[in-house]
């Protein structure tokens, strides 16, 4: 029962005890540990004793000397992340060569190169650095040709970095990619002019392919009608002779000639719709010839 109070309370005084003891020790400066790209800036009496960036854990009097043991009761520890941080400007207002109201949208990262001069060159640096894009955008920017400025987003992304740089490094700042990733109009009133001329054009457009289509249906069917003309004519041109030696040749067989006559007389006669009275072969009386004129007053009628 005793060892398992003794456990007991030396559980209580591990998970209370070890922690206080820690802390007091963070205060005192024994140690200190600097997580991953963070720095640690300790300041004493106004004066910059000491910058670790290395990721770790550091014995402070090892690092400092005596004045760790001070340097969290009367100094300064400052913590700052040195990890790439990004930002993007939406709508920078310049004005192109010919007048017209442009907004770039520029995005550009930075992180902490110079930790003493982030904290005590600049009281904003990140502001400033801000600032100083936005100044630099405009600066380089401005009276650029629309058409290159629509187009070189590159070589106006390399501009502006190589303006805002040098400045951003005395600030502490060091400034990485930079990048224009929008250039539009701002005037509404000239993004409707715009649109109606692209609409405009593509109507245009349209009705030119449309015609264009026409023109070469049209020079088809005309090729297409002459050749048709040109085969008829040659058809007609050939018929009468064909005829002719068809004829001829039939007109060698007296018989074949005969019933071939015969047979277009009779197709003839059918096609033509006319009433017909078919007689007898052989004499006629007289009621033969009575039929045959009722037949014909009908006709008439």
């Amino acid at each position: 029962m005793a060892t398992i109070i003794a456990a007991l309370i030396t559980f209580v005084a591990l998970l209370v005890g070890m922690p206080a003891v820690l802390m007091l020790a963070r205060l005192f400066g024994l140690y200190a540990i600097v997580e991953e790209r963070t720095c640690r800036v300790y300041v004493l009496f106004g004066k910059v004793v000491k910058t670790i960036t290395e990721p770790g854990l550091y014995i402070l009097p090892f690092e400092i000397g005596p004045a760790a043991f001070i340097v969290n009761l009367l100094g300064q520890c400052h913590v700052l992340d040195l990890r790439i941080d990004q930002e993007y400007r939406r709508s920078e207002s310049v004005n192109s060569e010919e007048g017209a109201p442009m907004g770039i949208g520029i995005w550009y990262e930075m992180w902490i190169s110079d930790p003493v001069s982030y904290l005590f060159k600049n009281t904003d640096p990140r502001g400033s650095l801000r600032a100083n894009v936005s100044n630099a955008t405009v600066r380089c920017l401005s009276n650029m040709p629309l058409a290159e400025m629509l187009e070189t987003r590159h070589n106006m992304s390399q501009t502006v970095r190589a303006e805002v740089s040098g400045q951003s490094q005395a600030w502490g700042y060091k400034l990485g990619s930079v990048y224009i990733r929008k250039v539009h109009f701002r005037d509404a009133g000239m993004i409707h002019q715009i649109e109606e001329k692209v609409v405009n054009r593509l109507r245009q457009v349209t009705s030119a392919i449309r015609q264009a289509g026409a023109n070469q249906v049209s020079v088809i069917t005309s090729s297409a009608e002459r050749e048709a003309s040109i085969e008829f004519g040659r058809a007609a041109a050939i018929r009468p002779n064909t005829l002719g030696k068809a004829l001829r040749e039939i007109a060698q067989e007296p018989a074949v000639a005969n019933a071939l006559f015969e047979i277009l007389e009779t197709q003839k006669l059918l096609a033509s719709e006319a009433r017909l009275t078919l007689l007898a072969a052989g004499p006629h009386s007289r009621l033969t010839d009575l039929l045959a004129a009722d037949g014909r007053a009908l006709n008439r009628e």
